[in-house]
């Protein structure tokens, strides 16, 4: 049977990634976390102090040592899911942190990033049989997926959700910096030059804001079902 590509767009902390790793697991696709990608590049720049006081970025260097930067995904046998590794140290945790994801929007934003991501992200999904989510799968990275999902929340809801889950890995947390976080983002990333965040007008839309993580997942299953039913 012939595997398809999964593309699920959506915004920030919505879900996307639990979804897009149980459907990967169920079905023996390939997972690629592309946030997780544009993170690793984000934590990266933040090490080598490459923001500026003022919050900008030293672009010309950054774009020098985009080759320099490794991103890999390798299976955790406990957990049963990748985790992500930037020049061969495993980072799964570090790029989840609330100052990484305050200062990954702009790194996202830039062109070369982009441009170097997706040509990487293409590479990984050639063939099919992968699940990859982000906010431009299904409009930049594979326009043409069979089965393309776009996710969204209140932003309250979602704010809850990353509060909830770093208080769960013990790293520290406020609720309203959270939300003033989301909000931004949503922002940044829906009016950015460069891929913007957008539902591609083939996609199906999801707003999981009162479902539970079974419920999504079962609703994601029927449409990867149907999906690939069509194709046969």
């Amino acid at each position: 049977m012939k595997k398809i590509t999964v593309a699920i767009d959506g915004h920030s902390s919505c879900g996307k990634s639990t979804m897009a790793k149980e459907l990967a697991r169920r079905v023996g696709y390939i997972y690629v976390d592309t946030g997780a990608m544009y993170r690793s590049v984000t934590l990266y720049a933040l090490r080598r102090q490459l923001f500026q006081p003022d919050g900008s970025i030293n672009t010309p260097e950054l774009q020098a040592q985009m080759p320099q930067i490794d991103i890999a995904f390798r299976l955790n046998a406990e957990t049963g899911r990748p985790d992500t590794y930037l020049n061969g140290e495993c980072v799964e945790q570090e790029i989840r942190s609330l100052e990484v994801s305050s200062h990954v929007s702009p790194i996202a934003a830039l062109p070369f990033v982009r441009e170097a991501l997706v040509a990487r992200q293409q590479l990984m999904g050639q063939g099919g049989g992968v699940v990859m989510d982000g906010r431009d799968i299904g409009t930049v990275v594979f326009p043409h997926a069979e089965l393309k999902i776009f996710v969204t929340a209140s932003a309250e809801v979602r704010a809850q959700r990353r509060y909830d889950e770093l208080q769960q890995k013990g790293m520290p947390a406020d609720y309203a910096d959270i939300l003033k976080n989301v909000q931004e983002r949503d922002y940044i990333d829906s009016h950015r030059e460069v891929s913007p965040l957008r539902q591609a007008p083939d996609a199906l839309l999801l707003d999981n804001s009162h479902m539970t993580i079974d419920q999504q997942n079962e609703w994601l299953m029927e449409q990867f079902l149907k999906a690939l039913s069509v194709e046969g």
